[in-house]
């Protein structure tokens, strides 16, 4: 159908050498995919970022920093902790 088309000539733009490189690009990718769920995503970007030089301790890293992001940001928003003025 149309719309996938669309998405994915708009994703070979995004997710093209540019000012990040395209491992780098396909682990943020695979980060998001994590935090939503999406397991074909998460899959199919894994192999991608794999690919394109992401080795399997970057990976593993990237699921670290994830996990923390995660969970800081549960526990900030838990705790209603307010934006210091020096991040506004």
């Amino acid at each position: 159908p149309e719309t996938l088309e669309r998405v994915w000539n708009s994703m070979q733009q995004v997710m093209k050498e540019g000012a990040l490189d395209s491992a780098t690009k396909e682990l943020i990718y695979v980060a998001v995919s994590m935090t939503n769920s999406c397991e074909y995503c998460t899959r199919s970007h894994t192999v991608a970022a794999k690919k394109k030089g992401a080795t399997d301790e970057m990976i593993k890293e990237m699921i670290d920093v994830v996990g923390m992001a995660n969970q800081n940001n549960k526990l900030v928003e838990a705790y209603q902790v307010e934006v210091d003025d020096i991040y506004k």
